[in-house]
């Protein structure tokens, strides 16, 4: 008698043991699968015209401001920061030395001209 219920005890271990193991690793009952689609976005705009013109660094400039001087064109004034970057593309933090060669990049959007950033030679 002892021998049958130590039978038992080992069948339903092994049974137990039979139904939880897929679940460790990832075999047997699977819960809903979803499956994710990304779908691209295609945008069509008229990208603005981009003209270059080059300058000097005006030797008085207010805080926050940079003058530039360009010969027959008159002078570009860029107010505040973020738009001043040297030759490697690192922006420029700080004053711009008076008579420093710039290139000013202007985008002509729908008729309107403003600058779009300067970079310093």
């Amino acid at each position: 008698m002892e021998g049958i219920i130590i039978m038992k005890k080992v069948i339903i271990s092994l049974a137990c043991c039979a139904f939880i193991a897929p679940l460790a690793f990832g075999d047997g009952l699977q819960m809903g699968t979803v499956a994710v689609m990304e779908r691209g976005v295609t945008v069509t705009a008229k990208s603005p015209a981009i003209t270059v013109e080059g300058g000097e660094v005006a030797s008085y400039q207010p805080r926050g401001t940079l003058v530039v001087h360009n010969q027959g064109r008159g002078q570009f004034v860029l107010e505040g920061p973020g738009h001043v970057f040297n030759s490697k593309g690192e922006s420029v933090q700080g004053a711009v030395r008076a008579g420093s060669r710039v290139h000013v990049y202007f985008a002509n959007n729908g008729g309107v001209r403003t600058i779009d950033h300067v970079v310093v030679d």
